[in-house]
């Protein structure tokens, strides 16, 4: 974990150093990356590349506001946004009296628990919290509309974007790591991660007992972001290197690529201990990834379908 990745020093007397924050900063290189990659696709295919570009930029706006507004809904934290605009003693932070004090909150003493001071009605535009299908969802229904206004194949786009967006989320989920986010259940295993104190596992941890203090080291985790970023590497080189050159229809890429990671992000989710929300004992990401491979059970014939009927 590095909540500032690449310090610069300003030199300025009074001005803060500069750093780059390591969650934006890798979830960004992988959308770069991802672009660079359909810029090159459509390069190759006859299509405009400016509007590749256009679409790919578009496609990163939807998938913020989607990813934020899932979290916001399903993640268990819509009252708190809620409360902190409209009482704030309503809600609290997961942190002692010390910290209260820094954060300039208020220590409720009998309680043991600190409350934000005032009210703050931007608090869910904040730059935490994402959740990976809600910004996969939004994109996916601008896309629609994006590449039917093009006139560009629908299938074909989808093939691409199954591999690029794959690629994307290696990076993405790395910036988790950093960040100390998405972490996982306790583990003995060795491929077990501590994160320092202060981080959100620590937190979680001291809220369930299992630490003295928030400030202590947490007890070892699964690595979960290491076990998504390399799972979606893995989906991304077995789309791009063995289904795209073998592919019989257009759109098999992006049906291969949905159910993989369906069922990849599913098995994850059960060691995974971050707020998840939850329906029935299974994860809100659980349930989308169940109605996406219900969904690719449908789109398998539809495009294998189509694609017969433009050739």
């Amino acid at each position: 974990m590095n909540p500032r990745l690449l310090e610069f020093s300003t030199g300025i007397e009074g001005i803060d150093n500069f750093y780059l924050p390591p969650y934006f900063t890798m979830l960004s290189l992988g959308f770069i990356l991802a672009i660079f990659l359909a810029y090159r696709w459509a390069g190759g295919h006859g299509m405009n590349k400016g509007r590749m570009i256009d679409f790919g930029i578009w496609m990163v706006l939807w998938g913020m506001v989607g990813s934020k507004i899932l979290h916001i809904i399903a993640d268990g934290h819509f009252m708190d946004y809620v409360n902190v605009c409209l009482d704030p003693s309503k809600v609290d932070w997961l942190v002692d009296a010390r910290e209260c004090s820094a954060l300039a909150g208020i220590w409720d003493a009998a309680a043991g628990v600190c409350h934000p001071a005032k009210s703050n009605c931007l608090a869910w535009l904040s730059g935490s919290g994402f959740a990976y299908y809600g910004g996969l969802i939004a994109a996916a229904l601008f896309s629609v509309y994006f590449i039917r206004k093009q006139g560009w194949s629908v299938g074909r786009m989808c093939d691409m974007g199954g591999w690029t967006i794959s690629f994307g989320l290696v990076w993405g989920r790395m910036g988790c790591l950093l960040a100390g986010c998405c972490f996982g259940a306790r583990s003995d295993s060795p491929l077990a991660v501590i994160f320092p104190g202060g981080s959100a596992a620590s937190r979680h941890q001291w809220q369930e007992g299992l630490l003295d203090s928030y400030r202590l080291e947490s007890l070892p985790v699964h690595p979960t972001q290491v076990y998504e970023s390399l799972a979606a590497l893995v989906i991304a080189a077995f789309a791009y290197f063995i289904v795209r050159p073998n592919k019989r229809f257009d759109g098999q890429v992006f049906v291969v690529t949905m159910v993989m990671y369906a069922l990849a992000r599913f098995a994850i989710e059960i060691v995974r201990r971050d707020d998840r929300g939850a329906v029935l004992g299974l994860s809100t990401s659980q349930i989308i990834a169940a109605a996406i491979v219900v969904i690719c059970a449908y789109l398998w014939p539809y495009f294998k379908k189509k694609s017969a009927a433009v050739s």
